[in-house]
């Protein structure tokens, strides 16, 4: 395929994907199966790949950021992002109804939007690409994160319609599962919980690795026009309509309220068993003059505008009893204490469990069984205790300890110095951490294995066709269609599926293997290390702990896993199925695809880099066969200079180093610098 036609068929396929991507996201109409959209992704990535030229910020391949960044850049907003007064009652209401129609002279129309518990972000497209996104900050002055924000699923890399300059607001949250599967990870390997889903978007937003926030299940709704060119909108109503005709995500729940009158019922209407059916969190109702020539005229204090009101829902809390504690042991052997309670109504469910995280916890809140307790849901999502009634105590309380052995399988339980956790010994004997154990190694992050579910995994343990993961590869068709729910066909998607998930990458591999505290990043830095599993099993601490993000902590948990001989045996299995325990060598290309015009390169970027962030810049050289270094020496073939550039263009200069600026870069690639 020569350049102008590649030129077209990725055209085509961006166009394609987005359309999908709208439908299936925005819409909830998708109109392709999900083999068939991975398909044309696939196509895409392949064509970028081999015409590195071709790749464009806007590209639905963008989604997934590539390198960490060392720093988040700070960005000015053009207009200052205000926050929001607070209404806690009716009262509070009536009060900024009668300022607005005091300084209006009439009564104005309400709309009211849902409050997403989230974080703010300003979003700024020009000629409909997405090409800036920030937090709001201290509302002047925000943080730059573009790339972790390309990788929301929802937000339109290019808009539906041509606009020559768009900067829009909207909120970044994580819904409910998303939010409650992190925790339950989280919880699982020890690590701090998050609150609720606004600390745990904010964190997932701010991570300086994209390939982190990805995997976070983020998403977003826009909810304003701070400035635009090109377009006119004259109600807050009409700029979400116009909003949701360009493609972005847009609360499908608003209300024009006549009145102040209206507002009151609609904020009535709002049970906690109607907030509690939603998928993601809210915390109020915010009220916003709907005639956007009246914002002017109502201005606005240092700190927020007089044309919007947030309505700030109460706490829903409970009183009930527990009747008792119970553990459940996780994949790395984490055992985690639940209370069983007297079940009670809260924010529309019946709530019958709390958890209590770990001893810590339990001992802080001085939590007995027998005791009355107060809880809520944290985030309106998870039951949690909040506190103790000592005084509703009879003297038949009993106090809780963590088992000196594994309710499970009836190994030590130990609390490893400096954790929260304790933990079960019994590894690989466990059959709770050898079922959860399999679960994560199938899961999306991990090895992949499309159709392997909890229930499946169950149910081969129950039949004991196998007993770890690697047996999964050993599984014959005729054994499968003997269970139920297995037939011909079932039974041969999920061979297939094992069969395909033994070319993941080495990465994939270590994050399967559920190494305590090993995660996906951690993994990549393994892999990208020591390339083979031989040579990481045999690292010792202080080469692991040299290593960025591996600590102690880190290392002591990979070398106590290479020393437990039933992990080995394990890892032997895998060996002998053909499971891939390499990585390709560092700058390794594939027989089949070319060395790339940058081939043996090393290029050094300093400055902003203008149409395109550093990271896309990072993307592109290194699509091209090229190597990214930080710092300039006599080994750099060339520095990439932007606006402003700081002592390493210098640097270069005093080397002699060659120095290129974007357009250089692209003249590069295609071969045509001369």
């Amino acid at each position: 395929m020569d350049l102008p036609t590649a030129r077209q068929r990725v055209d085509e396929l961006r166009r394609q994907i987005e359309e999908h991507n709208y439908r299936y996201y925005v819409l909830d109409q998708p109109v392709i199966s999900d083999r068939e959209y991975d398909a044309l992704m696939q196509e895409l990535l392949a064509l970028e790949e081999a015409y590195p030229e071709l790749v464009t910020p806007d590209s639905p391949t963008r989604r997934v950021g590539g390198a960490p960044r060392e720093e988040f850049n700070p960005v000015q907003h053009p207009q200052v992002l205000l926050s929001l007064n607070d209404a806690f009652n009716e009262g509070d209401l009536l009060d900024f109804d009668r300022r607005v129609r005091e300084i209006t002279g009439g009564q104005p129309a309400y709309l009211i939007e849902p409050k997403i518990d989230g974080l703010a972000v300003a979003l700024t497209y020009s000629d409909g690409v997405f090409s800036l996104g920030a937090t709001r900050g201290d509302g002047q002055v925000g943080e730059e994160v573009t790339a972790n924000l390309k990788t929301i699923p929802v937000l339109p890399l290019r808009l539906r319609q041509s606009i020559p300059h768009l900067v829009v607001r909207g909120e970044v949250y994580m819904p409910k599962t998303a939010f409650a599967r992190l925790n339950a990870s989280r919880e699982e390997a020890g690590e701090p919980l998050f609150a609720n889903p606004r600390n745990a978007a904010a964190g997932s937003l701010r991570q300086l690795d994209p390939r982190v926030t990805a995997g976070r299940s983020l998403s977003l709704f826009v909810y304003q026009v701070i400035s635009v060119t090109g377009a006119a909108v004259t109600t807050q109503a009409g700029a979400l309509d116009f909003l949701a005709e360009l493609g972005f995500p847009v609360n499908p729940y608003r209300i024009l309220a006549p009145d102040i009158q209206a507002v009151l019922a609609e904020v009535q209407d709002w049970t906690p068993a109607r907030r509690a059916a939603l998928p993601y969190e809210i915390d109020g109702l915010v009220i916003k003059v709907n005639d956007l020539a009246l914002y002017p005229v109502l201005g606005a204090t240092a700190k927020a505008p007089r044309w919007a009101m947030a309505y700030k829902f109460p706490a829903e809390q409970a009183t009930t009893r527990v009747e008792g504690v119970i553990l459940r042991v996780g994949r790395t052997g984490v055992l985690t204490p639940t209370a069983m309670l007297t079940p009670v109504r809260l924010a529309g469910t019946t709530v019958s469990r709390a958890t209590l995280h770990n001893e810590d916890y339990i001992r802080e809140k001085d939590i007995r069984i027998g005791d009355t307790v107060v809880i809520q849901k944290a985030g309106d999502i998870i039951p949690e205790v909040v506190e103790v009634l000592p005084e509703r105590r009879t003297g038949t309380e009993e106090a809780f300890t963590m088992p000196a052995a594994c309710p499970a399988c009836g190994a030590a339980v130990v609390r490893p110095p400096g954790e929260a956790a304790h933990r079960c010994t019994g590894g690989l004997a466990c059959p709770a951490q050898v079922l959860e154990g399999i679960i994560h190694f199938a899961s999306r992050g991990a090895m992949d294995i499309q159709g392997l579910g909890p229930a499946i995994v169950a149910q081969l343990l129950e039949a004991g066709l196998i007993h770890d993961a690697a047996d999964l590869y050993y599984l014959k068709k005729e054994d499968l269609v003997k269970l139920e729910r297995f037939a011909e066909q079932s039974a041969s998607n999920l061979l297939a599926a094992i069969a395909a998930s033994k070319e993941q990458p080495l990465e994939r591999l270590l994050f399967a293997l559920g190494i305590s505290h090993v995660g996906e990043r951690a993994a990549r830095v393994l892999a990208g290390h020591f390339r083979t599993l031989d040579r990481l099993a045999g690292a010792a601490v202080e080469e692991l702990t040299a290593l960025p993000d591996i600590g102690p902590r880190i290392a002591e948990s990979i070398r106590e896993f290479f020393a437990e001989p039933r992990n080995l045996a394990v890892l032997e299995k895998l060996k002998k199925a053909g499971v891939r325990m390499e990585a390709e060598a560092p700058g390794a290309e594939a027989p089949d695809k070319p060395a790339g015009p940058l081939a043996g390169k090393t290029l050094v970027l300093t400055g902003t880099l203008p149409g395109m962030t550093r990271q896309e810049a990072e993307e592109v050289i290194t699509r091209a066969g090229g190597k990214v270094s930080g710092s300039v020496s006599k080994k750099t073939d060339y520095v990439v200079a932007g606006e402003k550039p700081g002592s390493k263009y210098d640097r270069a200069r005093e080397l002699g180093v060659p120095v290129i600026d974007v357009s250089g870069l692209r003249k590069l690639i295609e071969n045509k610098l001369d």
